[in-house]
């Protein structure tokens, strides 16, 4: 393994550019062709109306999984599509190996039907730990990146979240009922009262750069998947927002998570959303 000669700091200094080039030809190579051209034939539904599969996501998450495991090897690519063809392969996560996090076309609803809110999403974890991640927008130009410890960025500009404006109404991004429990839809009721705005979230990997940026206040999501969430969680971090369960502890990608959880543009914010999920 290239762990045993070279630390992933020293990967990502050196190869950081070769994975941004990776998402990129995924995008413009899969993804992009097929935007506002789909087929009939080249959509599916998985588990049913409102979780779909496009050939876009199934040839984008073929071709980073070579590319990525080339680029560092000894790691193991955990993509959604992967996943939902052998269930077993999300436990990678917890292994000890490199892990390779792949959501190739998040927001593939929005794809299917023909708005550019959708995006790739690739991020690297070890032992749990988020070490850099890669969003990509590319029906918008937009790629967000960040590594542990030197900040968020997109198109190469920095990126602050900053507390929100006082006086004004928290505008928070939250599950779709169709993906809730009905303990969590009770949760959700809390955000229900003044000074608190919430809307059905899109992307999720959207709607965390939206936090990263400060035009989204925070995010509050009932589901654990780490494809949808790795990305943008340590985005945000980098951007100075935080993330907190149920139970007051940041959202871990391994599991076991007390839902729905929050992520926010500070910890103030942070805080304050999870008091209203947790006293409704």
């Amino acid at each position: 393994m290239i762990v045993n000669t070279e630390t992933i700091d020293e990967f990502l200094a050196r190869r950081s550019a070769d994975v941004e080039d990776a998402v990129r030809t995924a995008a413009e190579t899969e993804i992009l062709p097929r935007f506002r051209h789909l087929a009939q034939h080249e959509v599916d539904q998985k588990t049913g109306p409102h979780d779909l599969v496009t050939d876009a996501d199934r040839n984008a998450e073929l071709y980073l999984t070579g590319v990525l495991g080339a680029l560092l090897p000894g790691s193991i690519v955990v993509g959604e599509e992967a996943v939902h063809a052998d269930p077993a392969v999300y436990a990678a996560i917890q292994g000890d190996a490199p892990v390779w996090i792949v959501d190739p076309v998040d927001g593939t609803r929005q794809f299917v039907h023909g708005d550019d809110g959708f995006c790739t999403l690739v991020a690297l974890a070890r032992h749990g730990e988020l070490l850099a991640s890669w969003t990509y927008a590319p029906a918008r130009a937009q790629l967000a990146t960040a590594v542990r410890g030197a900040g968020a960025f997109l198109n190469g500009e920095r990126l602050h979240a900053g507390p929100p404006a006082a006086g004004r109404d928290l505008e928070v991004a939250t599950s779709h009922p169709d993906f809730t429990t009905q303990e969590q839809k009770r949760a959700l009721l809390g955000l229900r009262t003044d000074g608190v705005a919430p809307r059905p979230c899109g992307s999720a990997g959207l709607e965390y750069l939206a936090v990263a940026r400060g035009l989204l206040d925070a995010t509050v999501f009932s589901w654990e998947a780490a494809w949808d969430h790795a990305a943008g969680l340590l985005l945000v971090e980098e951007a100075g927002g935080a993330h907190l369960t149920l139970t007051g502890e940041p959202f871990r990608i391994t599991g076991g998570n007390a839902l729905p959880f929050t992520t926010a543009r500070d910890e103030a914010t942070a805080r304050r959303i999870r008091g209203l999920l947790t006293t409704s």
